[in-house]
């Protein structure tokens, strides 16, 4: 018990250290079994804070630190330390259990009202949040670095690599995401961009995907009926369980500007259409439906700033004018992983980082796995972040 409570001091003052440098804020400590994870929503005045999260190891000193950037509208909870339970079986414990500090960086819209979000909380906006709290760990710890992110935290993990000539940084891993797309892609890339665009000119700033709720209904009450039309027949509905899955597994096929980003859906799985909605067939074959649950009831406000998407659909659009990730100035090594049913097999970004001279890109897709299946599958260690 005497080792125990040392090991958990250790790692209390190693927390100690890093909220003293982030600044005002209320701080909550909560103790794991070898680790202790700091929670601070930092009070610079904005409308809402940026939140972050502190994952630190009792029994050792971090070798490095690993800076986790969660997708649209997810938080660092969702997204990383999901699911938990008590073989902590999510990419914050496996990267603490490589030997490095984990420091998720939750985006101010997670903890915004629809009121707060403005026209000027796109990328960049982003980008400078997160460089505020590396530069200030980074004044008192000296620890070599990565930024970590998925979907749309890894475009900005890229895009601050792009700015950050720190000699410690070095490594930047994209989990899912997309650079610039080719041909016919980059023209209903341009649209979406310009659908954003609209967005915002006409005073609406944000974008709510509602996937919560969905998912959220699908448990609570399974047979219900959705508002939802089912597409063999539009004047029936969804039940509530087969919208949630659906949605998950047939991503690409819901309306939407972004939507068809996906080859198929965020979570690998099969939809068979019945006579009726309550026949139809489904099952997620990566990710159970209770882990997406878990990591949805776990979600803030789930909003994302319009802007924010028109930049990420500009970049995918290859329109540097709109928004510009400077790949010719990344030069940390950079680990790219898509899964075959999110994002696809669209190399372009990594290509054009190589074609700068930077020979440490490594591009990657996964089979099988859709988009949230990369950090929530029951075998991504083995699939996914064996590959980190």
């Amino acid at each position: 018990m005497e080792r125990q409570h040392g090991d958990a001091a250790k790692g209390t003052g190693l927390l100690t250290r890093i909220e003293r440098a982030l600044g005002t804020g209320t701080a909550v400590y909560l103790p794991g079994d070898g680790w202790i994870r700091l929670t601070l929503p930092l009070d610079d005045g904005g409308p809402a804070p940026v939140t972050v999260d502190v994952i630190a190891d009792t029994a050792r000193a971090p070798r490095g630190i690993a800076y986790l950037l969660p997708g649209g509208g997810l938080n660092f909870a969702a997204d990383f330390f999901t699911p938990g339970g008590p073989d902590d079986h999510n990419l914050a414990h496996e990267l603490r259990r490589r030997g490095l500090l984990v420091v998720g960086v939750t985006p101010r819209e997670d903890a915004a009202t629809a009121a707060d979000i403005t026209a000027e909380w796109g990328l960049a906006a982003h980008r400078r949040d997160l460089a505020r709290v590396v530069g200030a760990l980074d004044s008192v710890l000296w620890l070599p670095y990565q930024y970590a992110g998925h979907s749309a935290g890894a475009a900005l993990a890229l895009d601050a690599a792009s700015h950050d000539t720190s000699p410690r940084l070095r490594r930047v891993v994209a989990l899912d995401t997309t650079g610039p797309y080719t041909g016919e892609p980059a023209l209903r890339a341009a649209d979406a961009r310009d659908a954003y665009a609209t967005q915002l000119a006409q005073g609406v700033p944000i974008v709510d995907p509602g996937l919560a709720a969905v998912i959220a209904k699908a448990v609570a009450d399974p047979d219900g009926v959705s508002p939802a039309p089912w597409p063999p027949d539009p004047t029936r509905r969804f039940t509530h369980a087969g919208l949630a899955h659906f949605a998950l597994i047939r991503t690409a096929a819901l309306p939407g500007p972004a939507n068809w980003i996906y080859a198929q859906g965020h979570s690998a799985g099969t939809y068979a259409f019945g006579a009726t909605p309550a026949e139809d067939r489904f099952t997620l074959s990566r990710t159970p439906l209770a882990t997406w649950h878990a990591a949805t009831a776990a979600l803030g406000s789930g909003l994302l700033p319009a802007a924010l998407m028109r930049d990420l659909a500009a970049v995918w659009a290859g329109d540097d004018a709109t928004y510009r990730i400077a790949w010719d100035r990344i030069a940390a090594e950079v680990v790219w992983i898509n899964t075959e049913l999110g994002r696809g097999d669209h190399p372009r970004g990594a290509e054009l980082i190589r074609a700068s001279g930077n020979d440490r890109v490594a591009f990657t897709v996964v089979p099988g796995y859709g988009h949230g299946d990369a950090v929530w599958s029951t075998e991504a260690a083995t699939d996914v972040w064996s590959l980190l």
